[in-house]
């Protein structure tokens, strides 16, 4: 045997060797795959992220009007742009409208359909508990001055909606402050000083009013004379009865508050029939 010369491989251990090698470059490729297929799907849910719609925050605020310390929240809109003028809506919450109820009114009837469409909207508290239409109306018009000043509202006119108590604060500040206003949306309310001059301070503008088939408040009979009153005047005045509802109308609140939404972006138009 020459010993200069290695010894040649047998085929068996040839044959060995490649079954150990072979599976180790097998999970090697399996394992690249794996990685890169991790990789693709990361860089598609990055890209995805990116092309939302940034998510508009509701922002909690203060402002002092005559001595009195209001607070408030405003919804912005998706991708807000501070130098782009919106519509606007000022809302109101019904019962104490606390700020719990300023949230309540906020998640339930006003928040997802102002970011989506491109609405700003804004919901005072009542200030030291006096309610919109027992007092606290006395911040107007000076708060809304002072919000134009902070947000571009398209024509510097508002929107102005509420259920229960905030229906009839919508009611009155609007005949109180007829030059800010577009449309008034009670869901329900109603005009509670129901007099000449207060009718002509609201009568160019488009009014919707809405209550509960099951409303126990009884609103109706009210309701549905002052809209037939309205009209008889010339003025743009709906009543709607939402079948099988009580006070609380969630026929108008969550998914259902697209129609409330579609009111405004009728009345930026003009009012319907």
């Amino acid at each position: 045997m020459d010993l200069g010369m290695a010894a040649s491989p047998t085929a068996d251990t040839v044959q060995s060797l490649r079954g150990i090698i072979q599976p180790k470059r097998e999970s090697e490729g399996r394992s690249m795959k794996q990685h890169a297929a991790k990789i693709s799907w990361l860089v598609a849910t990055l890209l995805v992220l990116i092309n939302l719609p940034a998510k508009a925050d509701v922002l909690e605020k203060t402002m002092k009007v005559g001595g009195v310390t209001v607070q408030y929240k405003v919804v912005l809109p998706n991708n807000y742009d501070p130098a782009k003028a919106y519509p606007g809506v000022l809302g109101f919450g019904g019962g104490p409208q606390t700020m719990n109820v300023v949230d309540s009114v906020i998640a339930r009837n006003f928040r997802d359909e102002a970011e989506k469409r491109g609405y700003i909207v804004v919901v005072p508290a009542a200030p030291n508990d006096q309610l919109f239409f027992e007092g606290g109306e006395q911040i107007f018009p000076e708060f809304l001055k002072r919000i134009l000043a902070d947000y571009k509202i398209q024509d510097n006119k508002f929107h102005i909606a509420g259920p229960s108590n905030g229906g009839i604060s919508a009611f009155h500040v609007a005949s109180l402050n007829p030059d800010y206003f577009l449309s008034i949306t009670a869901f329900p309310g109603y005009l509670w000083e129901e007099t000449p001059a207060h009718i002509q301070a609201i009568s160019k503008m488009c009014i919707s009013m809405f209550v509960g088939e099951l409303d126990p408040m009884g609103w109706q009979p009210l309701m549905q004379k002052q809209t037939a009153e309205f009209r008889a005047k010339g003025m743009k005045a709906t009543y709607t009865v939402e079948k099988g509802q009580p006070h609380r109308l969630d026929t108008l609140a969550g998914p259902n508050a697209h129609r409330l939404f579609d009111l405004f972006d009728q009345a930026q138009h003009g009012c319907g029939s």
